[in-house]
């Protein structure tokens, strides 16, 4: 017996394990009847082509589909090595709802998967959405902002935020299709288009080229609308307009970083209402300031596609109820955040020192867009929140959700007055992050960790708002909330706000390894934490936990329970009725 379990152990592993085809759309896919979409069949061998065989619902696929796939015999990687063949078919629509089971033979490879094609309802039930981004917003975050910026007394907050009045709630899984951990791409992008996909990727399944711009793509919202109603569009954001989620509204990449390309995506889908940062995009090589490695006058492009061209709040204010389209660019980056802008002018802000807000960046895209007698959907992100919790900026990222949850407020007011809109306020992703208590400096000794309140040693914080702004008056009171993140690089906890400027936990050493910056060791009571990430980690990570979506409006009670984030675009494309052609 003991010869003859030697002898299978060897055969298997002679054998080794059968080889298996790759198929995108991925299993389990919902994809919209009618939108167009790639499908790409990749192969780890080289085949012939009369080798491969493809069916769909046990018929050959061609039958299904109406068209043939190119073969192509030898897919290669960037050092020119094959990688095996595949089969690719572009722009791929199927019309009619149900499952569809794809399966693919070739030699020793096989695959198998299972779409789900669903329909939407025959007539809109919205005239349309204002979708509201917290980007990296996590439970901690909100309850730091409403403690912030209402107060808390006798254990209970002294008001609500306008997030906290929305009646619909769910549960979203943010993970991506290639690992549990996720980043802004590719879970904007399942939002935007109904389709999971990898880390980084944006409007499409990400393949094995080496090339960003040349996988499998699936239609954006922004194409939805385009191709089936006459809709206006508006992407408003504190980020460069290129960034991860602003453009995940419209652009097909596996690489997030393909910023010059984003630009022409964004030109292409020509949303009516376009602001943010990343004018450093738009402008040709030869400008100073420019990331372009061409001589593409995007400015000059958008101008000359009848946009109105605004650079600061002053002329953001002046710019009217005009009824062109309107493109706000308000720095060459990242805007800064509202402590820098509003509070402290830091950051850039004497660089761009008249910056608009993502209040008022809100208020004139609704008065754009509700011009359109067809409607809108208009996409609003506050960036910050992210931007400053990677760095550990908590004070920076916790004020910048304050400002986000005005913007919410004005779409509040918008709503009441249109009451054929659906507001969705949610995050793309969350933070490892919670408030654990307070930092008290009336604590005697230098200690700062013996400073740091928990459970009844907590006691409430004294942030005041003594006009009535909605933003604390000071962020360094002598008791502030104590939130710590629970994955970070090696830094110096300094257990205070930064008032000189966003934080740099840490920077890189000889070795191209992150190490505490030094520029906190001497803050009386810094303490060194070291880190919990790799070494080649500047600063905190996502988190996997679920985001919280909120929502009100029609269609609002079908956002409930655990849902994915490519279930949120069904919603959508459900209540907008993108399965029918709207167009005059």
């Amino acid at each position: 017996m003991k010869k003859l379990l030697l002898s299978l152990t060897a055969a298997t592993m002679l054998a080794g394990p059968a080889a298996a085809a790759t198929l995108y759309p991925l299993n389990r896919a919902t994809i919209l009847a009618g939108s167009p979409f790639d499908f790409k069949v990749e192969l780890d061998g080289v085949h012939q082509a009369g080798d491969v065989t493809v069916t769909v619902n046990g018929k050959p696929y061609a039958e299904v589909f109406g068209k043939e796939a190119e073969f192509v015999a030898e897919e290669k990687d960037a050092d020119d090595a094959v990688l095996g063949s595949a089969l690719l078919l572009r722009d791929l629509i199927i019309e009619d709802a149900g499952d569809y089971t794809v399966e693919v033979s070739a030699g020793s490879e096989t695959a198998s998967v299972t779409w789900e094609v669903y329909g939407t309802a025959n007539e809109p039930a919205v005239k349309n959405i204002i979708f509201l981004v917290g980007d990296g917003l996590s439970v901690a975050h909100r309850t730091g902002a409403r403690i912030m910026s209402k107060g808390m007394s006798d254990g209970k907050a002294n008001g609500r935020l306008n997030m906290d009045e929305l009646d619909r709630m769910a549960f979203i899984g943010t993970s991506s299709t290639s690992s549990i951990a996720t980043d802004s791409a590719n879970t904007m992008s399942a939002y935007m288009t109904g389709h999971k996909s990898a880390v980084n990727a944006l409007g499409v399944y990400a393949d094995r080229t080496p090339d960003s711009l040349d996988d499998p793509k699936v239609e954006t919202l922004a194409e939805a609308l385009r191709r089936q109603t006459n809709k206006a569009i508006g992407v408003v954001t504190t980020s460069e307009l290129q960034d991860a989620t602003p453009a995940a509204v419209a652009a097909h990449t596996r690489k997030r970083g393909d910023k010059a390309e984003i630009t022409a995506m964004l030109f292409d889908a020509g949303p009516e209402v376009l602001m943010g940062g990343g004018s450093a995009y738009f402008l040709p090589q030869q400008t100073p300031g420019s990331k372009r490695k061409d001589d593409n006058d995007y400015v000059t492009m958008f101008r000359d596609a009848g946009y109105q061209l605004v650079l600061d709040k002053e002329e953001l204010a002046a710019a009217g109820d005009a009824d062109q389209k309107l493109l706000g660019l308000f720095h060459t980056g990242n805007m800064d955040t509202t402590l820098d802008r509003e509070m402290l002018k830091k950051g850039t802000v004497d660089k761009f020192p008249a910056q608009p807000g993502l209040v008022a960046m809100t208020e004139v895209a609704l008065d754009r867009l509700s011009k359109n007698t067809a409607g809108f959907v208009l996409v609003v992100e506050a960036a910050n929140i992210d931007k400053m919790s990677h760095p550990l900026d908590w004070d920076r990222a916790l004020v910048d959700t304050i400002e986000f949850d005005k913007a919410i407020g004005v779409a509040r007011e918008f709503a009441a007055e249109n009451p054929d809109t659906l507001i969705v306020v949610t995050g793309d992703h969350t933070h490892g992050v919670s408030i654990i208590g307070t930092v008290d400096d009336e604590i005697a000794g230098d200690d700062m960790r013996e400073k740091v309140g928990t459970y009844a040693d907590a006691g409430f914080p004294n942030y005041t708002d003594e006009n009535g702004d909605g933003y604390p008056d000071r962020i360094d009171p002598t008791r502030r909330l104590a939130m710590f993140a629970n994955n970070h690089p090696d830094y110096y906890e300094t257990f205070r706000p930064k008032l000189d400027g966003p934080f740099t936990p840490a920077i890189q050493n000889e070795q191209k390894q992150y190490v505490a910056n030094e520029a906190y060791k001497d803050v009386p009571g810094a303490v060194l934490r070291e880190g919990n990430i790799p070494r080649s980690g500047d600063s905190g990570v996502h988190a996997v936990d679920d985001v919280v979506l909120q929502s009100t409006g029609p269609g609002s009670e079908n956002f409930r329970g655990y849902m994915e984030q490519s279930d949120v675009y069904r919603v959508m494309a459900d209540v907008l009725a993108l399965g029918v052609n709207q167009k005059n």
